[in-house]
């Protein structure tokens, strides 16, 4: 707020302020959404698989990125009430603890991309031992570790946040991590492509081919869809950080909202690309809405 308040006087950019019926909506259906993939995957042991547990991570992080959105604006109204001062040690902590949810939900999304990427790749490359590599013991294992390294993260970066050895790893790992995941689709795609020529001669082959390759077109959309949502805000960060004093960053600063209410949408277009590009999925969500019919 302090760096807001600021900006207004060193730059002409008007705050662009997003309405809180927008915000709690928005959450609202992220929420919602993720919540049903998984209520599907619980319900259906079909897809009690590695890959659709690596998707339940990804919509666990979706969840807690609305979540956090959700609770900031609860904790900004109630401050405008006048149930909550800005700078009291209980607020400190609750502040402290949205941060850490926060930024909880950015590095399970990322890490879920991640594993879900490789988990993609030995699909492909490695078909007739996917099975014998990726175990459903192996992929809770690696869930778990993933969860417990992004929860101990989260709580240090939080607590530590106003440390510029804090906040430069952080920036710093958003950007690697992507850079990581998109080489490796470029690898998947460059082999996949040498292998289709190669295996053209082969219907059944084919055919499994295209489905792996379906798979990973989805997953190359997941990809684009979080830089869009997510690369803002961590822009802003930086900038919050390392010139809040520079007009021209106070001024991409002032769409601050804008870039929130990013976050909370990617928590709802992963749900729908889930939904419409996996048939297990969509047949399960039909089977769900009968049911409750």
């Amino acid at each position: 707020e302090n760096i807001s308040d600021f900006s207004l006087n060193i730059t002409d950019c008007t705050q662009v302020v997003v309405p809180e019926e927008v915000f709690f909506t928005v959450a609202a259906a992220g929420i919602l959404e993720n919540l049903l993939i998984l209520i599907a995957v619980a319900r259906n042991k079909n897809l009690h698989l590695p890959m659709y547990f690596f998707i339940c991570s990804l919509a666990i992080s979706d969840m807690l990125g609305s979540l956090y959105k959700t609770l900031e604006n609860i904790f900004i109204i109630l401050c405008k009430m006048g149930y909550l001062t800005r700078h009291g040690d209980f607020e400190k902590k609750l502040d402290d603890a949205m941060d850490s949810m926060f930024i909880l939900s950015l590095l399970g999304s990322i890490f879920s991309l991640l594993v879900i990427a490789a988990d993609r790749y030995i699909t492909i490359f490695y078909a007739l031992r996917y099975h014998n590599i990726m175990t459903l013991r192996r992929a809770l294992v690696i869930l778990a570790i993933i969860w417990t390294f992004c929860a101990g993260s989260s709580i240090a970066i939080a607590l530590f946040s106003y440390e510029a050895a804090t906040v430069i790893p952080f920036t710093i790992l958003f950007p690697l991590m992507m850079f990581f995941i998109l080489c490796l689709y470029v690898h998947m795609f460059l082999l996949a492509r040498s292998h289709a020529k190669k295996i053209a001669s082969l219907p059944t082959s084919t055919v499994h081919q295209r489905t792996n390759m379906k798979g990973a077109i989805t997953l190359t959309i997941f990809l684009g869809v979080f830089l869009c949502c997510w690369a803002p805000f961590v822009l802003h960060i930086l900038l919050a950080r390392f010139c809040p004093h520079n007009p021209y960053c106070a001024c991409y600063m002032s769409i601050f909202h804008v870039n929130g209410t990013l976050i909370m949408c990617n928590a709802i277009i992963n749900p729908m690309i889930f939904a419409f590009r996996s048939p297990e999925l969509r047949s399960t969500f039909k089977k769900m809405f009968y049911c409750s019919r």
